[in-house]
Protein backbone atom coordinates (compact mmCIF):
# COMPACT_ATOMS: atom_id res chain seq x y z
CA UNK A 1 0.00 0.00 0.00
CA UNK A 2 1.18 3.54 -0.77
CA UNK A 3 0.74 5.81 2.24
CA UNK A 4 1.21 9.58 2.60
CA UNK A 5 2.17 11.04 5.99
CA UNK A 6 1.66 14.79 6.35
CA UNK A 7 1.55 17.03 9.41
CA UNK A 8 1.35 20.70 10.21
CA UNK A 9 4.14 22.18 12.33
CA UNK A 10 2.28 21.92 15.64
CA UNK A 11 1.40 18.27 14.90
CA UNK A 12 4.84 17.01 13.83
CA UNK A 13 5.70 15.58 17.26
CA UNK A 14 2.37 13.68 17.25
CA UNK A 15 3.17 12.30 13.80
CA UNK A 16 6.61 11.14 14.90
CA UNK A 17 5.14 9.44 17.99
CA UNK A 18 2.49 7.80 15.78
CA UNK A 19 5.16 6.54 13.35
CA UNK A 20 7.22 5.15 16.23
CA UNK A 21 4.18 3.37 17.70
CA UNK A 22 3.14 1.90 14.33
CA UNK A 23 6.60 1.42 12.84
CA UNK A 24 6.07 -2.31 12.25
CA UNK A 25 2.72 -1.64 10.56
CA UNK A 26 4.17 1.07 8.29
CA UNK A 27 7.47 -0.66 7.42
CA UNK A 28 6.22 -3.03 4.69
CA UNK A 29 4.45 -0.23 2.81
CA UNK A 30 5.70 2.46 0.45
CA UNK A 31 5.70 5.70 2.42
CA UNK A 32 5.59 9.29 1.18
CA UNK A 33 5.72 12.48 3.20
CA UNK A 34 6.16 16.19 2.88
CA UNK A 35 9.75 17.36 3.46
CA UNK A 36 10.18 18.14 7.14
CA UNK A 37 7.68 15.55 8.32
CA UNK A 38 9.47 12.85 6.33
CA UNK A 39 12.88 13.87 7.64
CA UNK A 40 11.67 13.78 11.26
CA UNK A 41 10.00 10.37 10.85
CA UNK A 42 13.08 8.87 9.17
CA UNK A 43 15.35 10.24 11.88
CA UNK A 44 13.29 8.73 14.69
CA UNK A 45 12.21 5.44 13.12
CA UNK A 46 14.64 4.56 10.34
CA UNK A 47 11.63 4.01 8.04
CA UNK A 48 12.26 4.60 4.35
CA UNK A 49 10.27 7.69 3.34
CA UNK A 50 9.97 9.12 -0.17
CA UNK A 51 10.09 12.82 0.63
CA UNK A 52 8.38 15.54 -1.35
CA UNK A 53 8.82 19.28 -0.91
CA UNK A 54 7.68 21.01 2.25
CA UNK A 55 3.90 21.55 2.23
CA UNK A 56 4.00 25.34 1.74
CA UNK A 57 6.61 24.93 -1.02
CA UNK A 58 4.49 22.57 -3.11
CA UNK A 59 4.63 19.26 -1.23
CA UNK A 60 0.87 19.17 -0.67
CA UNK A 61 0.38 19.73 -4.41
CA UNK A 62 2.86 16.98 -5.25
CA UNK A 63 0.97 14.52 -3.06
CA UNK A 64 -2.34 15.79 -4.46
CA UNK A 65 -1.06 15.01 -7.95
CA UNK A 66 -0.21 11.50 -6.82
CA UNK A 67 -3.75 11.08 -5.50
CA UNK A 68 -5.22 12.36 -8.76
CA UNK A 69 -3.08 9.88 -10.71
CA UNK A 70 -4.10 6.93 -8.51
CA UNK A 71 -0.63 6.64 -6.94
CA UNK A 72 -1.63 6.81 -3.25
CA UNK A 73 -3.88 4.45 -1.29
CA UNK A 74 -4.13 6.08 2.13
CA UNK A 75 -3.43 9.55 3.58
CA UNK A 76 -2.72 10.51 7.17
CA UNK A 77 -2.68 14.29 7.47
CA UNK A 78 -2.44 15.52 11.05
CA UNK A 79 -3.85 19.01 10.66
CA UNK A 80 -3.70 21.94 13.03
CA UNK A 81 -7.24 23.34 12.86
CA UNK A 82 -6.43 26.27 15.15
CA UNK A 83 -3.62 27.85 13.13
CA UNK A 84 -4.11 29.66 9.82
CA UNK A 85 -2.09 28.05 7.03
CA UNK A 86 -0.78 30.24 4.19
CA UNK A 87 -1.19 27.35 1.74
CA UNK A 88 -4.77 26.49 2.78
CA UNK A 89 -5.97 26.24 -0.86
CA UNK A 90 -3.41 23.47 -1.47
CA UNK A 91 -4.57 21.64 1.65
CA UNK A 92 -8.22 21.93 0.64
CA UNK A 93 -7.42 20.61 -2.83
CA UNK A 94 -5.58 17.60 -1.39
CA UNK A 95 -8.50 16.78 0.93
CA UNK A 96 -10.99 17.20 -1.91
CA UNK A 97 -8.97 14.83 -4.12
CA UNK A 98 -9.07 12.19 -1.38
CA UNK A 99 -12.87 12.47 -1.43
CA UNK A 100 -13.07 12.39 -5.23
CA UNK A 101 -10.76 9.36 -5.51
CA UNK A 102 -12.24 7.59 -2.45
CA UNK A 103 -8.88 7.54 -0.66
CA UNK A 104 -9.05 6.79 3.09
CA UNK A 105 -8.05 9.98 4.93
CA UNK A 106 -7.38 10.66 8.61
CA UNK A 107 -6.93 14.27 9.71
CA UNK A 108 -6.48 13.72 13.44
CA UNK A 109 -4.68 11.32 15.74
CA UNK A 110 -7.76 9.25 16.66
CA UNK A 111 -8.62 8.66 13.01
CA UNK A 112 -5.00 7.85 12.18
CA UNK A 113 -4.85 5.21 14.91
CA UNK A 114 -8.09 3.63 13.69
CA UNK A 115 -6.68 3.52 10.16
CA UNK A 116 -3.35 2.08 11.18
CA UNK A 117 -5.04 -0.60 13.27
CA UNK A 118 -7.27 -1.44 10.30
CA UNK A 119 -4.15 -1.57 8.11
CA UNK A 120 -2.52 -3.93 10.60
CA UNK A 121 -5.58 -6.17 10.33
CA UNK A 122 -5.54 -5.84 6.51
CA UNK A 123 -9.01 -4.29 6.54
CA UNK A 124 -8.33 -1.29 4.26
CA UNK A 125 -9.05 -1.92 0.59
CA UNK A 126 -6.82 -0.38 -2.06
CA UNK A 127 -8.60 2.37 -4.03
CA UNK A 128 -9.56 1.33 -7.54
CA UNK A 129 -8.75 3.57 -10.48
CA UNK A 130 -11.70 4.66 -12.60
CA UNK A 131 -9.54 5.94 -15.45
Amino acid sequence: MRIALISHDKKKSEMVKLAIKYKEVLAPHTLYATGTTGTLIMGETGLNINRKKSGPLGGDQQLGSMIACGELDLVIFLRDPLTSQPHEPDISALLRLCDVRNIPLATNLAGAEIMLNALKEERIPTAKSDD
